[in-house]
C-alpha cells in the first residue's frame, strides 16, 4: 500500500513478532535458554543425542530421539505456579495426560524425562 508520498503505509512497518515474544521479561527469556541447555547437557551425559533448536519466534525446543530412535521429542520449558517445568507433550495433549512434565530445577530432571519418554 503506497501513501501519497509514495511510501509504504504504517502498517506494513509495525513489527509483528509472536504473540508470546511481546510479553515476556528478559529474565523469562534467559530462563527459558537456561533450562533446556542444561538439560541437553544432563541428556548428553546419558548419551542421548539433543539438538537445540533456536527460532526466531518463539521459544528455544530441545530435540531429542527416543531410545529406539524412531521418534523425536520436543522438549520445551514453561513457567507454572510451581516454577520452570520441562513438558514435552503438545498443548492438546497436556490437556488429557495431566503429570507429563519435570519440574525444570529437579537435579534428575533428564533421568525422569527419559524414563517417561521411552514408556
Amino acid at each position: 500500500m503506497n501513501d501519497q508520498n509514495g511510501d509504504l503505509s504504517r502498517l506494513g512497518r509495525v513489527r509483528r513478532g509472536h504473540p508470546e515474544d511481546r510479553s515476556i521479561t528478559a529474565v523469562e527469556r534467559h530462563e527459558r535458554f537456561v533450562h533446556p541447555t542444561r538439560l541437553g547437557r544432563d541428556l548428553h551425559r546419558l548419551g542421548v543425542c539433543t539438538s537445540p533448536v533456536l527460532p526466531v519466534a518463539g521459544q528455544p525446543i530441545l530435540e531429542i530421539r527416543t531410545v529406539t530412535g524412531t521418534a523425536l521429542v520436543r522438549i520445551t520449558v514453561v513457567r507454572r505456579h510451581c516454577g520452570w517445568a520441562f513438558v514435552w507433550r503438545p498443548w492438546w495433549a497436556r490437556l488429557w495426560q495431566r503429570g507429563e512434565w519435570v519440574s525444570a530445577e529437579a537435579d534428575n530432571a533428564a533421568d525422569m524425562i527419559m524414563s517417561a519418554v521411552a514408556a
